[in-house]
C-alpha cells in the first residue's frame, strides 16, 4: 500500500520526520494485519473481536450503509474472482526512527464477515485507507479540515491501495514558491526515481489525440471535443521537482507520465522524455510498477524531505492544545 505523505496544502505526519514514518506505518500495518487475519483464521470477526479505530469520522459513516465489498471491487477495478495481493512490506536498515507509537495504533474496523482471506484483505485495505488519510490530514497537535471528496477519490484508491509500501505519494500538492502558491500534479517517489504523474481518463475507450497546442482532441463516437493539453501542468511539476533536487543535492531520476486507464492516446509526435501508459500498455507498465521490491532508500527519504520542505501547509490548533496550554 503506497503512502500518502502530502495531500493538497493539509499537514501531514510525515512533515514531522520523514525518516521516521515511512517504517512506522509498515510495522503498524504488518502488526494489525496479522492480527487481523489471526483472529478471522480461528475464530471469525465480527465487529465485536476488534476495536472500533479511531480513525473513523462521520464522512465515512454513510459509505458503512453501502455494501462495503462491491464497493471497494469497483474502486480497484478488480474481478471478484482475481485474488487480491496484499503489497510486499520491505524496510532498508537504519531507514526509520524508533518513536513512542502508543498515540498512533491503528485498528481494523472490519464491518461485515468475510467469506476468504480476499475479502477480509480486500476490507483491511479499505480501513487502512482512512488511516492514511488521518496520517495525511493530522498532527498529534494541529489539523486540517479534509474534504469530504478525498475519501471517494478513485485516483487516490489506486495508488494508495494497488501500489507497494515503499512508495511515497505527494497528491496535488501546494508549493510555495517566491511567496505563491502553485499546484503540482501527482509526485511518485520510488525507492529509486521519482515520477511525475498526470491523469487523462473520461469515458471508457476514448481517444485523446495529442498536440503541442494548448488543447487536445478527445473523440468517442464519431464526437470530438477540446480537452486541457495535459503535458502543462505535468511540465509545469516536472520544473518544480527538478528545481527543489538540484538545490537541495537529490540525485533521483525524474519521470514524467501522462496515464489514461480506460482510453488511448494517440500522439504521433510526442515529445521525448514523457512517457504515455494507455490501455493497451497500462498493465505492462503496472506490473513493472508492483514487481519493484526494493526497500525504502535513504535518497528517497531525502527527496520526500526536500519536497515536503517547500509545499504549503494549511492548518489550525487543535482546540485540546489551545485550552492546555492556555492552562499553563
Amino acid at each position: 500500500m503506497g503512502q500518502l505523505i502530502k495531500l493538497q496544502d493539509f499537514i501531514s505526519r510525515y512533515e514531522q520526520n520523514i525518516f521516521s514514518y515511512p517504517g512506522r506505518f509498515v510495522r503498524l500495518k504488518v502488526q494489525q494485519w496479522e492480527r487481523t487475519k489471526e483472529n478471522w483464521e480461528t475464530e471469525g470477526i465480527d465487529a465485536s473481536n476488534l476495536s472500533i479505530s479511531p480513525t473513523s469520522s462521520p464522512i465515512e459513516e454513510e459509505k458503512q450503509k453501502q455494501p462495503l465489498l462491491g464497493k471497494i471491487m469497483g474502486m480497484l477495478g478488480r474481478n471478484q474472482n482475481e485474488e487480491v495481493e496484499l503489497p510486499p512490506v520491505v524496510v532498508e536498515t537504519g531507514a526509520e526512527g524508533d518513536p513512542d507509537e502508543s498515540s498512533l495504533q491503528f485498528s481494523a474496523n472490519i464491518l461485515t464477515k468475510p467469506s476468504n482471506l480476499d475479502e477480509l484483505k480486500l476490507q483491511f485495505l479499505e480501513q487502512l485507507f482512512k488511516f492514511q488519510m488521518k496520517w495525511a490530514s493530522s498532527t498529534l497537535s494541529e489539523k486540517s479540515f479534509l474534504d469530504s471528496s478525498y475519501y471517494h477519490d478513485e485516483n487516490l484508491k489506486f495508488f494508495l491501495q494497488r501500489f507497494p509500501d515503499t512508495f511515497l505519494f505527494l497528491y496535488r500538492p501546494v508549493f510555495l514558491l517566491k511567496k505563491a502558491p502553485i499546484e503540482a500534479e501527482i509526485i511518485m517517489l520510488t525507492p529509486t526515481e521519482a515520477w511525475c504523474i498526470t491523469f487523462i481518463e473520461r469515458e471508457d475507450s476514448a481517444v485523446f489525440v495529442g498536440s503541442n497546442d494548448r488543447f487536445w482532441l478527445k473523440r468517442n463516437k464519431n464526437q470530438e471535443q477540446k480537452v486541457l493539453n495535459p503535458l502543462m501542468a505535468l511540465n509545469r511539476t516536472e520544473k518544480i521537482v527538478k528545481k527543489i533536487f538540484q538545490l537541495d543535492g537529490i540525485e533521483l531520476p525524474i519521470h514524467k507520465l501522462v496515464l489514461s486507464r480506460n482510453g488511448y492516446i494517440d500522439f504521433p509526435n510526442a515529445p521525448l522524455g514523457t512517457e504515455f501508459v494507455e490501455k493497451r500498455n497500462f498493465e505492462t507498465w503496472f506490473q513493472r510498477m508492483r514487481l519493484l521490491k526494493s526497500p525504502l532508500k535513504h535518497m528517497q527519504l531525502k527527496g520526500a524531505q526536500s519536497l515536503l520542505r517547500y509545499c504549503q501547509t494549511t492548518s489550525v490548533r487543535r482546540l485540546e492544545w489551545e485550552v492546555s496550554e492556555e492552562n499553563k
